[in-house]
């Protein structure tokens, strides 16, 4: 196909090649020069212009609607970056009265990912478009997937990178606490690995009872959750070792506690956060079978 392309840098260069070696006739534009694509050109209104398909992989919001003012001709666009959903619906319903259609696709895995083609691209918008040019984004990504509508993509990225920061603050915090407790930083992480956390996917272990809502009979009662974090944060006390984090899920476990669900499992204790943002994220065992497989 011929695409094209906006935003060379540390993720946007490595995608467009893939893209290129893949067989696609590549139009690019950055702010600066990049070597390896012939056709470049200097604005990205030309860059899209007479396009099957344009790609933008840019810093943000600002960037993106900096670029939808300049492209004028009729193309399916694949936004890359990591947008604002507010800004992508809007920008969606501005660009169907010029017959562009954009969805979002936002990516994952890094520039080494982006160079290997290992990239996950999560895609809203609409799904006979996304399936149409579904095999042109697997020549940059091997896991690619629909979400939903426009702004969906965008959602899962932002829920996705929100873990990711959150996970990497708890263990930042366990680390300095088992390393200033006396374990040695390498047997430590060996010794995480091995338990029941370390051995699986993170997100893998939400299918067994908070996705499906069930709580009993237990595998991990709240009772026990609660006194095992209770003494790791008494660890940290002694150790002079602060525990925002430890503390918020320690929190969450003493209210759990209180509402009399100590032998229940203590997964019970993410409902609290249910009742707070007022939404139900349940789904139903058979539409969870088959999912970690």
């Amino acid at each position: 196909m011929k695409v094209g392309f906006i935003g060379l840098g540390a993720m946007g260069r490595p995608i467009a090649a893939s893209l290129q070696r893949a067989g696609h006739a590549l139009q690019v534009y950055d702010l600066r020069r990049v070597e390896g694509f012939a056709d470049w050109k200097d604005s990205p209104g030309k860059a899209a212009e007479g396009c099957e398909v344009l790609f933008t992989s840019l810093p943000g919001p600002a960037e993106v609607e900096a670029v939808a003012a300049q492209i004028k001709s009729p193309v399916v666009w694949f936004d890359l970056s990591t947008n604002s959903p507010k800004v992508i619906r809007k920008l969606h319903a501005e660009l169907q009265e010029k017959r562009i259609e954009l969805l979002d696709a936002p990516v994952s895995g890094g520039p080494k990912g982006a160079q290997s083609g290992k990239l996950a691209i999560w895609v809203g918008g609409e799904q006979a478009v996304f399936e149409k040019f579904k095999q042109v984004l697997q020549a940059i990504g091997d896991q690619v997937l629909y979400v939903g509508p426009i702004g969906a993509g965008t959602v899962a990225k932002l829920a996705h990178n929100a873990a990711s920061f959150t996970i990497q603050a708890a263990l930042a915090e366990v680390f300095t606490l088992g390393v200033k407790a006396g374990v040695e930083p390498l047997a430590l992480l060996r010794a995480l690995r091995q338990g029941a956390t370390g051995r699986k996917r993170t997100f893998d272990r939400l299918a067994e009872h908070f996705l499906p809502g069930v709580y009993d009979p237990p595998a991990f009662t709240v009772r026990l959750a609660h006194k095992d974090v209770a003494l790791a944060l008494e660890l940290a006390k002694e150790c002079g070792v602060p525990m925002r984090v430890g503390r918020i899920a320690f929190e969450e476990l003493d209210e759990a506690m209180k509402r009399g669900w100590g032998e229940r499992d203590c997964r019970v204790a993410m409902t609290l956060q249910e009742e707070r943002a007022e939404v139900n994220v349940h789904v139903s065992r058979e539409r969870l079978e088959g999912l970690t497989d």
